[in-house]
């Protein structure tokens, strides 16, 4: 069945101007400044990238000898007969580069694709997208960084992007993927983000918050802070666990997938006895914690919370932009902290990849700061009156 064209048509093709191309279904139709029409073909043929330029309009060549060129290619490949020429040099585009990228880690369940792609297709192909990708230098990345933050997006924001940007380079000079060479990476530009303030709820706003969720008509709502709070969980992590990975008599669950990899999670008392009353009353005694209450979900557990949270938190009396369910991990840290929990304990209760990570809550929060400061508190007394610490030219002023 022959391949349908809805953009690479022979009408199109014979109206583009000079330096216009047209895209589809992997094939490339450019039009040269001396008015000739070139053809080129740029296919993944069994995770091999082919970019090959079949001829020239002048010499014959129509775009149906390129669709037959990437049959060949692919045949070949069926019969193990596709033998690329090597010691050639095939430069990629950063546009295609980026495509290729996607592809690749969609493949391989790559992490937060959805920012990655939006970052690639959004912001840095539009901008970078003609430019050879062994070719990006520090400097072309400080202009776009320039021009970023000239429109008002945030430093923050253009880090996320210079972020994805860095793994897209690491990636294409891996030894398994080999598109450019270690020192081809440009030092990519990043700024110092301000650091937000950690916010951390009270004593009476946690009591208030576990209150609310306990009088919300979600029956789940209850144990999400539960978990919040006692557990010091992130938000996807809670709504993914599954009774089969809680060790009862050890007070552990296994999370299989997390930031920092997979870890056991130590869980309090409390949290424990609320699931095994929770486990009690379910159907599926070792299935999901957070079932889905929808059947056209792509999960069989919930996405997320925020909805009931939401409830929750406008009940309790507090703000929905200040308490997000992040708020419950900050406060749950902040705790341990308080409670001069050492740095590895804190995280192997976390979860944060590294100590330097754990430190920050440490810094703001702990109470050895203020052993510290007070071990060199040393005050002057009454030793020092406005008479006899008064410089020469400095004399009192005399009452009016």
């Amino acid at each position: 069945m022959s391949i349908r064209f809805l953009r690479l048509t022979r009408p199109a093709v014979r109206a583009l101007e000079c330096g216009e191309k047209l895209h589809e279904h992997g094939i490339t139709a450019e039009r040269m400044k001396n008015g000739d029409v070139r053809y080129l073909v740029n296919v993944m043929v069994d995770g091999t990238r082919i970019h090959r330029v079949i001829g020239r309009e002048s010499d014959g060549v129509t775009r149906e000898q390129a669709e037959r060129a990437i049959e060949t290619f692919r045949t070949k490949s069926r019969e193990g007969r596709l033998d690329l020429p090597t010691g050639r040099k095939l430069h990629r585009s950063f546009a295609e580069a980026a495509e290729e990228y996607i592809e690749r880690m969609e493949q391989t369940d790559g992490k937060d694709m959805a920012n990655k792609k939006r970052h690639l297709r959004q912001q840095l192909v539009p901008e970078l997208g003609k430019e050879r990708l062994d070719k990006i230098t520090e400097f072309r990345l400080k202009q776009y960084r320039k021009k970023r933050i000239g429109e008002g997006v945030t430093s923050a924001t253009v880090n996320r992007e210079m972020a994805t940007l860095s793994h897209l380079m690491r990636r294409a000079a891996s030894k398994a993927w080999k598109w450019i060479k270690l020192e081809d990476i440009p030092e990519i530009p990043k700024e110092k983000e301000q650091r937000k303030k950690i916010r951390i709820l009270s004593a009476d706003q946690r009591r208030r918050l576990l209150d609310a969720a306990v009088a919300d008509q979600d029956g789940r709502a209850w144990l999400f802070v539960m978990f919040g709070l006692n557990a010091s969980m992130r938000h996807g992590e809670i709504v993914r666990r599954r009774y089969d990975e809680i060790d009862f008599e050890n007070s552990r669950i296994w999370i299989d997938k997390a930031k920092a990899g997979e870890r056991e999670q130590p869980i309090t008392p409390a949290l424990c006895a609320a699931l095994k009353r929770q486990q009690a009353m379910e159907a599926d005694s070792q299935g999901w914690i957070f079932p889905s209450v929808r059947k056209d979900t792509k999960t069989e557990h919930r996405p997320d919370m925020r909805e009931a949270f939401i409830r929750i938190v406008k009940r309790a009396g507090l703000d929905p932009k200040q308490c997000t369910p992040h708020i419950m991990r900050h406060t749950a840290i902040t705790q341990l902290v308080k409670a001069k929990a050492d740095i590895p304990t804190i995280q192997k209760i976390s979860g944060h990849k590294t100590p330097a990570m754990v430190l920050h809550y440490v810094h703001i929060h702990g109470e050895h700061i203020d052993d510290a400061i007070f071990a060199i508190d040393i005050d002057t007394s009454d030793a020092v009156t406005h008479e006899l610490h008064t410089a020469p030219n400095e004399a009192p002023r005399k009452a009016s």
